[in-house]
C-alpha cells in the first residue's frame, strides 16, 4: 500500500472519529417537562427550549426580575407545549430581550429552576414589509 493511501485512510478515520465524538455532545430541542425528567434522571447536558415571554393582555412582560447589580436576571418563559417555567440567566439583559418574538434558551435544570447558559432571540425583523400593497 502506498504511503499516500495510508495517510488518506488515517485522515478519514480521524474525521469519522471527530464527527462521532461531537454528535454525542450535541444538545437537543425539548420542552420544560422533558427537560425536567432528563434532569431528574441525572442527565445534565445542555438542551434547547423554544418559547415566548409571559405577557399580560396589554403585552407587558410578566415575571422579569433583574439583580441589584444588573449582571443577572430571571424571567418566565412559556414553551411551545404551554408549560411555564422560571429561567435564570447569569448575564446582563440583552438589549432587544423585551421585543423578542421567540426565545431559545440553552441550558439545564438546577433543582426546579432552569439555568440558561445562553439565550438566542428572534426579534421582529426590521426588513419586514409592513405596508399593504394594492392589487
Amino acid at each position: 500500500m502506498k504511503k499516500s493511501h495510508l495517510l488518506a485512510l488515517i485522515a478519514i478515520a480521524a474525521a469519522v472519529g471527530i464527527i462521532i465524538s461531537t454528535t454525542g455532545d450535541a444538545s437537543s430541542y425539548v420542552d420544560f417537562q422533558t427537560a425536567s425528567v432528563m434532569a431528574k434522571e441525572g442527565n445534565l447536558k445542555s438542551i434547547h427550549i423554544v418559547g415566548e415571554l409571559k405577557k399580560d393582555p396589554s403585552g407587558q412582560v410578566l415575571g422579569l426580575e433583574k439583580s441589584a447589580d444588573n449582571l443577572s436576571f430571571s424571567f418566565l418563559l412559556i414553551d411551545e407545549q404551554g408549560n411555564e417555567q422560571k429561567v435564570i440567566h447569569q448575564e446582563p439583559l440583552p438589549p432587544d430581550f423585551l421585543r423578542s418574538e421567540k426565545i431559545v434558551i440553552i441550558g439545564h435544570y438546577v433543582s426546579d429552576i432552569f439555568l440558561a447558559e445562553k439565550i438566542l432571540l428572534k426579534c421582529p425583523s426590521k426588513y419586514q414589509d409592513n405596508t399593504l400593497k394594492n392589487t
